[in-house]
């Protein structure tokens, strides 16, 4: 009877990890997709898309696409695949059956007889599945952010040596677009993109401003700004440059301050849980042993 439900679960299992493999592909790879002219959908993704389509149907929104806010988290958490918003609707229609269904079989195999608890599992496991593809885009978007805006310093700084070394401020985006690769990909490709805007004909200020959005870092926004300002108000790039970077650099050294000043906090409970009663049992044990061997036979003896 077990071999149904984890057949079904390993199924679902692959299934997932077929999506997320989809949803985040090489980077070098997706990069030479970007610069190259656009290649024909593979078989496979076309398949997935064929299956997922009706279903994703059901509960996309209406309304544009290109405009809305849920597009504007797939770029800034490095989604660009034009199919996204279908496999991301698709998963928020079929997780939450899977879900409901493989609940459903768990509590038969268990013989369950309370139908209120029943339910509520089963909506519980229907609740979880329509979530989790919100929780993967919040948790994907959270860490390119993080990997950004902790490269960003390093972006900046090499910024100021290419200004300082008399290169212009698009040669700078370029020359440290392909120096920073090294660290960070996605910092890399943002810039690379900026670049490539500008060339295209786009001017600096709707560039940058385009770079702020696709991140959705405040520090790449601010960055934006003051280049935008000196450029209007002719004031020095290199020395703008300068003090944003030691800014910045503050900054990143308040954040690990702070991550490093809550460690204590999050070590509690595991110290608690795990390890003091380990100590307890190693310091008091000796003792309680020799209680229970001599004083407790004295004192049943005595009395």
């Amino acid at each position: 009877m077990l071999i149904i439900p984890l057949l079904v679960f390993f199924s679902i299992t692959l299934g997932l990890v077929g999506v997320y493999l989809w949803l985040a592909p090489n980077r070098t790879r997706q990069r030479l997709q970007e610069f190259a002219e656009p290649a024909e959908k593979s078989v496979w993704s076309t398949t997935v898309i064929g299956i997922i389509g009706p279903f994703a149907r059901l509960s996309t929104p209406t309304g544009d696409w290109e405009s809305s806010p849920l597009r504007v988290k797939f770029i800034q958490a490095g989604i660009r695949h034009p199919d996204a918003g279908y496999v991301f609707f698709g998963a928020k229609t079929l997780l939450p059956l899977i879900l409901a269904v493989l609940m459903y079989l768990f509590a038969r195999l268990n013989n369950q007889t309370d139908q209120t608890t029943f339910l509520f599992e089963i909506a519980l496991a229907a609740l979880i599945g329509c979530y989790l593809p919100n929780l993967y885009l919040s948790i994907k978007l959270k860490n390119r952010q993080r990997e950004i805006f902790e490269n960003f310093p390093d972006a900046t700084d090499l910024m100021l040596v290419c200004v300082e070394a008399g290169l212009g401020l698009d040669s700078g985006l370029t020359r440290v677009a392909e120096e920073i690769k090294i660290k960070s990909l996605a910092l890399a490709e943002e810039l690379h993109l900026t670049n490539l805007e500008i060339r295209a004909g786009s001017t600096r200020e709707k560039a940058l401003r385009n770079l702020a959005t696709r991140t959705g870092v405040e520090e790449i926004s601010t960055f934006a700004t003051m280049l935008t300002q000196a450029d209007k108000f002719g004031t020095s790039i290199g020395e703008s440059l300068r003090v944003f970077s030691d800014d910045l650099r503050h900054k990143r050294q308040i954040r690990a301050e702070e991550l490093a000043a809550k460690i204590p906090t999050k070590m509690l409970f595991p110290l608690v849980v795990f390890i003091f009663p380990s100590v307890v049992m190693v310091i008091l044990g000796p003792a309680i042993i020799h209680i229970i061997r001599n004083v407790l036979p004295m004192i049943g003896g005595g009395g």
